[in-house]
């Protein structure tokens, strides 16, 4: 299983933004961690997140601890891994998957 950490690309399990695709880019502590999507890239706002309510993926970015919203786009850049944020999870896959 892939670890909690900067950079690391993750799903959201619960809430309104179930099935959405989110980066961390702060661990709090053991519980919790700081998310953003980027809203306008996939409609997760920058929150702080219980880390039972993600399921992280293989995919990492190369962000800094803190880094803002236009920071995380920008790594992100035009290329595939944007277009592969913007899809969203549905909770069934999620939970067949893990």
């Amino acid at each position: 299983m892939p670890s909690i950490e900067v950079g690391r690309i993750c799903v959201k399990l619960n809430g309104r933004e179930a099935g959405h695709k989110c980066v961390i880019v702060d661990v709090i502590d053991k519980n919790f961690v700081l998310v953003t999507g980027p809203l306008k890239v996939t409609g997760v706002r920058r929150r702080r997140t219980n880390v039972k309510h993600l399921e992280p993926t293989e995919d990492t970015v190369e962000v800094k601890k803190g880094a803002s919203d236009e920071d995380v786009s920008k790594a992100f850049g035009r290329g595939k891994k944007a277009e592969s944020l913007k899809e969203k999870v549905l909770p069934t896959e999620i939970m067949t998957t893990a």
